[in-house]
């Protein structure tokens, strides 16, 4: 391990107030992407902290530093640019010095530890339990789990293609009205693979606090001409919109913001509660960390795809352990909306007709 210095930044003032080291790499990622949920995938940060960096600097500087607008992402203010600038200029100045002064201090003996340890490829949809569960995971069953989240389909062609050794994805049960289940089947063979129960969870609607509007169904947007932020085509969940708007009768282009996308549950909750959008529709748990209002439309299974002669490997099998201990349990109890009946019962491909 190294020990490298790093220039950082403060509020001058006679008490000098560091800046959140968070908070720059946050500003240079919004101008490559012009986008806060791309920015926010790239920094590793959490939508809610993203949005207190932005809000809580805004109110300590006296300005914002980046502009949101609906239907054009998010890009810097002037004082963003000149800042970010400002930082370019310091490091284009330092940078040579800074890494002469490292301190090289050796490997650490975690890693020493977990050089051995079983790694497992996820391509998965995004999911708040599974987000917590892999990071959680590798402290105690000495397993890496490297996840990539994209859209359910999207993971299964992964998946199949041979580029993922497992792929996760989630389907509606049957008493939704919207079970298809045919996309989902394409990618998978009942011979070659098996599929491992994770989580049941609520969908439905994410609104503004309180539901001011008192809406019950995705109809209701369309007939409100409320603004609607959409899933991204491939997810689960959008393909579970789509099928829900078709039983209803109602036309995509009726609803504005049926092409405005977000990448994960959080990004949703996250547009709405910042007034982006009137409506979303994802997950229960993400409702409630923003402190959103919520209705359920749906209840679905989460399952996690593997190769039958996978499912005795070393990896796979503390996968297994991990999901049937009652610390996983306790993380998904704490979510809520969800549920771990059943998590970590390996079931035959044919159960995912038969899911009720």
């Amino acid at each position: 391990m190294k020990l490298v210095p790093a220039l950082t930044w403060q509020i001058a003032g006679e008490h000098p107030e560091a800046i959140d080291p968070r908070l720059l790499p946050l500003l240079a990622a919004i101008a490559d992407s012009s986008s806060l949920a791309a920015a926010i995938a790239r920094c590793g940060i959490s939508y809610r902290a993203a949005w207190g960096l932005l809000r809580d600097y805004r109110q300590r500087l006296g300005v914002p530093l980046v502009a949101l607008e609906r239907g054009r992402g998010a890009r810097l203010t002037a004082i963003g640019e000149k800042w970010l600038d400002a930082h370019g200029a310091a490091i284009e100045r330092l940078g040579r010095a800074l890494p002469a002064l490292a301190v090289e201090m050796g490997a650490p003996p975690r890693a020493a530890r977990r050089s051995s340890a079983p790694r497992l490829v996820l391509a998965a949809s995004h999911d708040l339990a599974l987000a917590e569960f892999a990071h959680a995971l590798p402290e105690t069953a000495n397993l890496e789990i490297d996840v990539a989240f994209m859209g359910s389909l999207t993971a299964l062609r992964e998946y199949a293609a041979g580029r993922a050794g497992l792929a996760g994805f989630h389907v509606a049960l049957s008493r939704s009205g919207a079970s298809d289940r045919r996309p989902f089947l394409e990618w998978l063979s009942p011979r070659r693979d098996r599929l491992i129960r994770f989580v049941d969870r609520d969908q439905g609607l994410i609104l503004p606090r309180g539901n001011p509007r008192r809406l019950r169904r995705l109809g209701d947007i369309a007939a409100k001409r409320l603004r609607f932020v959409n899933r991204q085509r491939g997810s689960g969940t959008r393909l579970l919109i789509d099928q829900m708007l078709a039983t209803e009768g109602i036309d995509p282009a009726t609803l504005d913001g049926y092409a405005k996308e977000e990448f994960t549950h959080a990004a949703i909750a996250a547009t709405v509660a910042s007034g982006g959008a009137d409506a979303g529709f994802g997950l229960s748990a993400a409702a409630a960390e923003y402190g959103l209002a919520f209705v359920p439309l749906t209840r679905e299974r989460y399952f996690l795809a593997v190769r039958a002669r996978a499912v005795e490997s070393a990896g796979v099998k503390r996968l297994l352990a991990g999901l049937r201990d009652a610390a996983f349990t306790r993380l998904v109890h704490g979510l809520p909306g969800y549920s771990s009946a059943a998590a970590g019962t390996v079931v035959e491909v044919d159960a995912l007709s038969t899911s009720v």
